[in-house]
């Protein structure tokens, strides 16, 4: 099989998850099927950083050059400028963009187009949660048997000794006014914790942020709160082994890698209850109003003081995290191109 992907994004020198989807599904698949061609497709800002896997041709993406024979073309976040492959099958992370206030309104229309167009142009949509699936339905009008579910994934790693766990919150996310980081704020002021810290990790100029980190400035508990901004992979791995709780309070997720990723780390998580975060976190978090700022401090409060629920949580989380693996979405990601191409 020959397999055109835009793998634009998997040479995001910042990587999101898309960027780790895309980087994560373009391994497993050369791993799981190196008799096949990979036809790795980049824009033309990202031509210059490719680096190929070894079973793969890598071509520029732009019409109408071509971008050699291929049986299937996979585009891994929503965009389908055109159809380049006899077969087209589209990756949908999330609509937000669309139902919300979480973006300016010319991103909005640009991301809506895109959207549709991908959506027409596709045989057959992969979408990652059965929230985002609905979404696609509902939204885009595409049928239910043109879409298919294929869960994100997680690599599972040894835990830390509970003795260097410190009393540190830590949240991950872009500082966005999706991710619900003011009231995450609020929340945390309203313990009284004077030894807990909270660390928001991630990247500081997301839709809002100036809003959010003034928020944090006149925040009464300003010198227990770290702005640590983007975090390499390392520092991310540090974090993850020395927090005792995680906090992910999202208005709105496709998915919610970060989840998956502090469950696997043995960490208890605290997240929203809604979007596609209870379908992800299923019993092995505690779910929380992210609209209520009471609610979100109380099950804070609880995860403190509770440490028989803090481990029981770790228990059910390292387990829910081992549902998820890339090598799984890999190998799902492959049965849909076969189905479209049969």
């Amino acid at each position: 099989m020959r397999i055109a992907i835009d793998a634009t994004y998997s040479i995001d020198p910042v990587p999101s998850g898309i960027a780790v989807y895309s980087r994560e599904l373009l391994r497993g698949l050369a791993l799981q099927h190196p008799e096949d061609t990979l036809i790795e497709c980049f824009r033309f800002k990202q031509w210059k950083q490719r680096q190929s896997a070894a079973n793969s041709t890598a071509r520029i993406l732009q019409w109408p050059l071509p971008i050699g024979k291929a049986d299937l073309f996979h585009a891994l976040n929503q965009r389908v400028d055109w159809r380049p492959a006899p077969k087209v099958v589209s990756t949908f992370h999330d609509l937000f963009v669309m139902t919300a206030e979480y973006s300016t309104p010319e991103f909005r229309r640009r991301f809506t187009t895109q959207a549709r167009s991908a959506a027409g142009r596709s045989d057959a949509v992969i979408a990652v949660s059965q929230f985002t699936a609905e979404q696609v339905h509902l939204l885009l009008g595409v049928q239910r048997n043109r879409i298919r579910v294929v869960p994100h994934g997680v690599h599972l790693p040894v835990l830390p000794s509970p003795a260097t766990r410190e009393n540190v919150i830590l949240s991950v996310g872009a500082l966005q006014l999706r991710k619900n980081t003011g009231r995450l704020v609020e929340a945390f002021e309203r313990l009284n914790r004077p030894d807990w810290h909270l660390v928001l990790a991630g990247s500081p100029n997301g839709y809002g942020a100036g809003q959010i980190l003034e928020r944090v400035e006149r925040s009464t508990a300003r010198e227990r709160i770290e702005i640590a901004g983007y975090v390499t992979a390392q520092r991310l791995q540090e974090l993850y082994s020395i927090a005792k709780l995680f906090a992910f309070v999202s208005l709105d997720e496709g998915f919610g890698i970060p989840v998956l990723e502090a469950m696997a780390h043995g960490i208890p998580v605290l997240a929203s209850d809604r979007s596609a975060l209870p379908e992800v976190c299923g019993d092995a978090a505690l779910l929380v109003d992210p609209i209520s700022t009471d609610a979100i401090a109380s099950s804070l409060e609880a995860l403190i003081a509770d440490e028989q629920l803090r481990d029981t949580l770790c228990e059910k989380g390292r387990r829910r995290a081992a549902g998820f693996s890339w090598e799984n979405c890999a190998r799902e990601t492959y049965k849909v191109y076969e189905e479209v191409l049969a």
